[in-house]
């Protein structure tokens, strides 16, 4: 048998890296995080325990790659340009994308919630990926290394531009609060709901749209 590929061992390592953070996932949403330890992923995932630490150094470090990976599946579809500023049609489109990826992958976005509910793990993305609470509530923060801290900057910015063209009272504060709160609600209903009608589901994202473009 001939060696292998640099390329072909890059894609076991990633196929093992994800195969890793798969099983953390189904554990630490269904038995919580804290309870779960590297030995029962590692024996569930069919490794060893010494290979786990291989990919990641602690527990703490493979949560935050499970985190990074979901919000950088979001990110993808957000301002595809990579030019910062988020224009209406890419607004759209990302609206219409994220509607896409919540129904084709309901099962993982379930347990993804399921884990963000853990006061702990909550706490832990908030800090690491947001900066802290207060990004949740006015939409800012000081952490440009951040994806989710440049995904809100240019919702921030998005909304705020909206000035220029709404009624002198328009509240682009009130607007972003409403936006998050309407773009949540929808994707908890949609993973968690089995029998969305195709026409509902489409007329839902579409009035989302409008409410928000």
């Amino acid at each position: 048998m001939s060696p292998r590929t640099p390329q072909q061992l890059e894609e076991i390592r990633v196929g093992k890296r994800n195969l890793i953070m798969d099983t953390a996932l189904e554990h630490f949403a269904k038995e919580g995080y804290h309870a779960t330890t590297i030995n029962q992923i590692a024996q569930k995932a069919g490794i060893s325990k010494g290979l786990m630490y291989n990919y990641f150094r602690s527990k703490e470090t493979l949560l935050k790659a499970i985190i990074e990976r979901s919000i950088k599946e979001i990110y993808k579809e957000f301002d595809v340009n990579r030019d910062g500023y988020l224009s209406e049609e890419e607004f759209e489109f990302f609206i219409r994308r994220i509607s896409v990826i919540l129904r084709e992958r309901k099962s993982f976005w379930r347990l993804f919630f399921q884990i963000l509910m853990q006061s702990d793990v909550r706490k832990q993305f908030l800090d690491t990926f947001l900066g802290s609470d207060s990004l949740i509530k006015s939409g800012f923060s000081t952490r440009e290394d951040l994806f989710a801290s440049r995904i809100m900057r240019m919702i921030t910015d998005y909304f705020m531009r909206k000035k220029l063209t709404k009624e002198y009272d328009y509240d682009p504060v009130l607007d972003i609060q409403m936006f998050l709160i309407t773009i949540k609600g929808f994707a908890i209903t949609t993973i968690y709901t089995d029998n969305y009608e195709e026409v509902d589901y489409d007329s839902t994202v579409n009035k989302i749209i409008e409410l928000y473009k």
